[in-house]
């Protein structure tokens, strides 16, 4: 890439924004980028938090929100039996998140097969799992039981898990309205302030945006106050992620409901294991990420796709046996893990405007409260040795690494790792 061209664009690039705020390639809308990000963009899924062997120790990185999928906590566990209630281990999840001041997110998803309208169809889980409920009776009643015990505690409720995959749900999207309309109405009913989330959908497919067009058609926007998708690219790179993200929002305008916010409520990589953890089940078609590269893609991930509107990330998964942020045997944080804490830190409470790309070089633009700026960059190209423009005022370099460097007149090594730049 020709170094001196792309300094001239960058000059003239960061001239622009800095006199009259202009929008770039990669933004949010311009109202939603005068708001600061919140903790509760930066979300997590855990899976051993109650595990009676090796239990995983609460994160020391911080995150806002937590979604309880492949917690053991959906209806066929709380109520295996019915009119028979064991709110044990969800009890014991919402306590820990409200001593570390988390949100809870709850899907509502998978019917127990006494409750199944097929009960002896094979799911992920147990047989009968995946389709809806034989009586609108029945799912009434849990939803109404779980939302009444935990108002006030539980603010989040989400319908399903992966509608598009049929091992999840094997249903119709029509009769996903139908459950929609009640879990709605019932949820709102015992907490006016509660969130519904639509049930998510995931992957780039033809088949995952028709599904989403169908029911959005059907008329399932109507029962949500948040659209849920799953954003996952796992074989390839996060820059992806603003296109996937605008197809989406497309689709969701179609039908009019453009005014919801979008949440990415899954999404994340294959990671490797360096503590000799067997990485048994990861799909071979998934990209595996080696360490340093896993802990840029996090960064990479978070930063653009809360640049290009999505008002919430939980990353799949904290403890996964295959994409983890931390070592499934030793619990020790991986590189990835602790590059979502750092990017937790450079966002949270500023004003992320907009990503700009030139050729392999990309670069974004935070507004602090106090008014001064910050700008992540990276290159998805060579290695290079990089000097921000001038009109960047820089006085201080922070690594992914949490490492603060001084700035010299050679700038420093720009990598697929991204940097942040601070007036």
């Amino acid at each position: 890439m020709n170094t001196g061209f792309v300094m001239v664009v960058l000059k003239v690039f960061i001239a622009s924004i800095l006199s009259v705020g202009v929008m770039s390639s990669v933004g949010a809308d311009s109202y939603k980028a005068n708001f600061p990000v919140d903790a509760k963009y930066f979300g997590q899924h855990m899976h051993q938090l109650l595990a009676s062997s090796n239990p995983t120790p609460w994160p020391t990185v911080k995150f806002g929100t937590l979604r309880l999928w492949d917690a053991y906590v959906q209806w066929p566990l709380l109520e295996p039996t019915k009119g028979q209630w064991d709110f044990s281990k969800l009890d014991k999840y919402v306590e820990m998140a409200e001593s570390h001041g988390v949100e809870i997110l709850l899907p509502l998803g998978l019917s127990p097969s006494w409750a199944s309208a097929r009960p002896s169809e094979q799911s992920a889980y147990a047989v009968g799992n995946s389709a809806e409920p034989a009586s609108m009776v029945d799912w009434r009643n849990y939803v109404r039981t779980v939302a009444t015990r935990y108002k006030g505690r539980v603010h989040c409720y989400e319908l399903w898990n992966e509608v598009n995959l049929p091992k999840f749900y094997s249903g119709s999207p029509e009769k996903l309205v139908e459950l929609a309309q009640e879990m709605y109405s019932i949820i709102k009913e015992v907490d006016s302030t509660n969130t519904v989330v639509s049930p998510s959908i995931t992957g780039d497919s033809t088949n995952a945006k028709q599904w989403l067009s169908r029911y959005l058609a059907a008329g399932g926007g109507k029962f949500a106050d948040v659209i849920g998708y799953h954003f996952y690219v796992t074989a390839m790179p996060p820059e992806v992620l603003p296109s996937f993200v605008s197809e989406i929002k497309a689709i969701v305008a179609k039908y009019g409901y453009s005014k919801l916010p979008l949440w990415n409520t899954e999404a994340g990589w294959r990671i490797a294991n360096t503590d000799g953890t067997s990485e048994k089940g990861a799909p071979s078609a998934w990209k595996r990420l080696e360490p340093d590269e896993a802990a840029s893609y996090v960064a990479r991930a978070l930063v653009l796709t809360k640049a290009s509107g999505v008002e919430r990330f939980y990353w799949y998964a904290w403890d996964d046996g295959y994409m983890g942020s931390i070592e499934p045997k030793t619990k020790v944080i991986k590189p990835a893990g602790r590059a979502f804490g750092q990017v937790y830190e450079w966002l949270v409470g500023s004003f992320l405007k907009q990503c700009v790309q030139s050729e392999a070089l990309w670069t974004c633009r935070i507004v602090y409260p106090d008014g001064k700026q910050g700008f992540i960059a990276w290159t998805t190209g060579n290695e290079k040795n990089w000097l921000p423009p001038e009109q960047w005022k820089v006085q201080k370099i922070q690594m992914l690494d949490g490492r603060w460097l001084a700035i010299t007149p050679n700038g420093v090594t720009l990598t697929h790792t991204p940097v942040l730049y601070v007036q």
